[in-house]
């Protein structure tokens, strides 16, 4: 039987480049099923089959209509409530069998619209984009979020059906026919698969290396994210799927960068969700000391600082004493709402690669100051070991591996009541 590819555009303006994508998966042996994302005006240069979902439709499933839509009294709000009802759609689809593969053609606001749909699918499900708003001018968040869809750049405005768009819409058809025939959706562990998820950045690279390496010989695999304001978040997001038995979150910058406007953002439940999930979880705070930007962009209010230049297109910024203070209240009442086992591991010598004697970032005192609040406010179930280590050292990477084995094999007695 043949796979089905869900078609997301806004045929009031893209009627005829979506039809030219339709008419291209079939031809290549594929069903197709198009949903009508537009709002305000009608369909052009298409037809809609019995199967498609037409506007008026695609509008129930986020509980309104297309006239209610049409008259939320700005454009904004119109687009989304259109999104709230794409996303539902979407999931629904999936869970019916009738989504083998999602794509969509779109400007700004379909492209956002059909990201968000994607969104809603589990890894692996073919997810291909394409907007003349994927290119490095734009913030990609909004086309890609945490999944793992493939976004191509249009090159030209999609009106039209020109060589150059027809070359892209040919090659986007081919790639979905691939991907259906040869790919997979990511399977659920097997009964005695132990998957850790892991946090990673290129400052603690060497310890997680070694860390992985020593999670092997007790019988786990390391899972490793970057932890780039999107990695972490992940991680988090999979756990709550079930792909992992616990975490070892080792890179928790994530949860600085948010305070002073850096690039590596991981959101305000960053460091809660394991927690609440019950799973055992060794905690380090690696990398916490720094905030990223891109090069040229520090904030005035930062500029004093030192500063460490990780690449030609990464800053650090090093974080101050009271920031590090901050940090410590944070994790402290983030990691108070876990439901299961947690232990907190700590090296003295130094949390990223500049902070280290004699380096730029290197401020003991500022560090210490984080785990003072930290001892002071985590509740007394949770352990804070400390090591005159490095955070990049092999051999801290191989203490933090052992301590969650020894969680995982005693975490019903160390489960947090």
């Amino acid at each position: 039987m043949a796979k089905t590819v869900v078609i997301i555009g806004t045929l009031d303006t893209k009627g005829q480049e979506i039809g030219y994508l339709r008419d291209r998966l079939r031809a290549l042996g594929l069903n197709t099923l198009v949903v009508d994302a537009g709002i305000l005006g009608e369909p052009v240069g298409i037809q809609l089959g019995p199967n498609d979902i037409s506007r008026a439709e695609a509008a129930t499933y986020g509980g309104t209509t297309i006239q209610e839509l049409r008259q939320a009294g700005s454009r904004g709000r119109a687009v989304e409530g259109m999104r709230e009802a794409i996303k539902v759609l979407a999931r629904q689809l999936y869970a019916e069998g009738r989504l083998d593969a999602i794509t969509c053609l779109g400007g700004a606001e379909g492209a956002v619209m059909g990201a968000a749909a994607m969104m809603q699918l589990p890894v692996g499900v073919p997810k291909v984009l394409v907007s003349p708003i994927a290119s490095g001018k734009h913030y990609f968040d909004p086309l890609v979020g945490h999944s793992d869809i493939m976004v191509v750049h249009s090159i030209v405005d999609i009106l039209g059906l020109n060589p150059i768009a027809t070359t892209v819409f040919d090659n986007v058809a081919a790639a979905l026919a691939g991907l259906v025939e040869h790919g997979h959706v990511l399977p659920p562990p097997e009964p005695g698969d132990r998957y850790v998820g892991v946090t990673m950045l290129g400052n603690t690279t060497r310890a997680v290396m070694a860390l992985k390496d020593r999670l092997a010989k007790g019988g786990f695999e390391a899972v490793i994210f970057h932890s780039n304001g999107v990695g972490g978040p992940a991680m988090e997001e999979l756990a709550a799927q079930g792909q992992f038995v616990g975490v070892v979150d080792f890179t928790t910058n994530e949860i600085y960068d948010p305070l002073v406007g850096g690039i590596h953002d991981g959101g305000p439940d960053r460091l809660k969700r394991i927690g609440l999930l019950g799973l055992p979880q060794v905690v380090v705070p690696g990398c916490i000391d720094f905030c990223v930007f891109h090069a040229g962009t520090i904030p005035p209010a930062l500029q004093g600082r030192p500063i460490y230049d990780h690449n030609p297109e990464y800053t650090l910024v090093r974080a101050s004493h009271e920031d590090m203070v901050t940090l410590g209240h944070i994790f402290a009442e983030r990691l108070n709402l876990a439901q299961g086992p947690v232990v907190v591991a700590v090296p003295t010598r130094g949390l990223s690669i500049p902070n280290t004697p004699g380096g730029p970032f290197w401020n003991p005192e500022a560090d210490a100051a984080f785990l003072e609040v930290l001892r002071r406010e985590l509740r007394p179930e949770i352990p804070i070991y400390t090591y005159d280590l490095h955070v990049n050292d092999p051999e801290f990477g191989r203490i933090v591996a052992d301590l969650f084995v020894h969680l995982f094999e005693n975490r019903q007695e160390e489960a947090i009541p």
